[in-house]
């Protein structure tokens, strides 16, 4: 903590000898345990006090202190369904293709930004986000079933393709590479890139980015790999076959 509060005095002073405006009161002072909290968080920038808070959003994600995505899902499903109602004014007389295309770059799009690292595992969170893609088919194609993509595949095709850039692309970091463990074993039906899963003893710990796209990872064929390393685009379009034949 004292470290911690050392580093904010130091940019403070940065920023005077930079002539550099920062604005205190924009930032929040957030604490990420499970455990409750004894003493108060009494962190200062340039003189101002940080207010303490349950969560914060940084880059549009909304974080939590209890590490769980449930702000972010209803934050993610209002403002898309704000967009798809808007598109359903303007576009209440047009075709289905019309309705299709303007859904795809102006709805889905929200409901996808950052997904890869929020991506949701509870059965009411997922729901709740397909629901707002069934509409948007029922308003186009004027039916409740649609060959459209679901959210959910998408979001796991993401998250795989996340995991592949940082530690098995052509630019991937190394740092994250080194600290993944190879398996004690391989199977016939394991594919050499096979990462060693770690035991959880939460579902926040279990359901991470790194844990659950780990399951997913392992559980893909020798064919959907290929050969690696490889370009990212031809990655995704074979990863996407094989979780379009899995599904």
């Amino acid at each position: 903590m004292e470290k911690f509060e050392k580093d904010l005095d130091r940019l403070g002073e940065r920023a005077v000898e930079n002539a550099m405006k920062i604005n205190p009161s924009k930032s929040k002072a957030v604490r990420f345990m499970r455990a409750r909290a004894k003493d108060p968080l009494n962190y200062s920038l340039m003189n101002a006090l940080k207010p303490e808070a349950s969560s914060c959003k940084y880059l549009g994600i909304i974080l939590r202190s209890d590490l769980s995505w449930a702000d972010q899902v209803k934050y993610t499903v209002k403002k898309a369904w704000k967009a798809l109602h808007f598109t359903m004014r303007i576009l209440k007389k047009g075709n289905s293709n019309t309705k299709r295309i303007a859904y795809m770059p102006l709805v889905r799009p929200i409901l996808e930004y950052g997904a890869a690292c929020w991506d949701p595992y509870r059965e009411g969170q997922i729901s709740v986000l397909d629901r707002v893609q069934k509409k948007a088919a029922k308003f186009a194609h004027h039916t409740s079933s649609s060959n459209w993509e679901t959210l959910q595949s998408r979001r796991k095709l993401s998250r795989i393709c996340a995991l592949f850039t940082e530690c098995f692309g052509e630019r991937a970091w190394k740092a994250i590479g080194e600290r993944l463990q190879r398996p004690h074993y391989l199977s016939k039906e394991d594919h050499e890139r096979k990462i060693r899963s770690r035991r959880q003893r939460t579902d926040i710990e279990k359901y991470s980015f790194v844990n659950r796209t780990i399951q997913h990872w392992n559980k893909l064929p020798v064919e959907g790999l290929g050969s690696l390393p490889c370009k990212p685009i031809i990655f995704k379009k074979r990863v996407r076959k094989v979780i379009i034949e899995m599904s």
